[in-house]
């Protein structure tokens, strides 16, 4: 919780980056890893502590020999945007 009484933004920001590196994760080969280069998010609604449920989605956006950006939303229980953001990923 944050001062102000509502989840911090770092939550919603680990759903995104968790998301988006699933997403990208489909794309691999056998062999092959990946890591976070950047993740940016923008907050849309206040996360409420007592918010019973929420989920998040990933969706590759492209995927280069080295680079994949995905983006990743979070959806409170009754489908609206609490958060949204996008991801540069580095193929290892």
């Amino acid at each position: 919780m944050n001062p102000l009484g509502t989840v911090h933004g770092g939550w919603a920001l680990a759903l995104i980056d968790t998301v988006t590196g699933y997403a990208a994760h489909t794309t691999l080969n056998v062999g092959e890893m990946y890591t976070t280069v950047e993740c940016k998010s923008n907050f849309s609604r206040p996360i409420a502590h007592d918010l019973e449920r929420v989920y998040a989605v990933g969706n590759v956006i492209t995927r280069g020999k080295k680079i994949v950006t995905a983006e990743g939303k979070v959806y409170s229980q009754d489908h609206k945007i609490l958060a949204h953001g996008t991801a540069t990923l580095i193929i290892l």
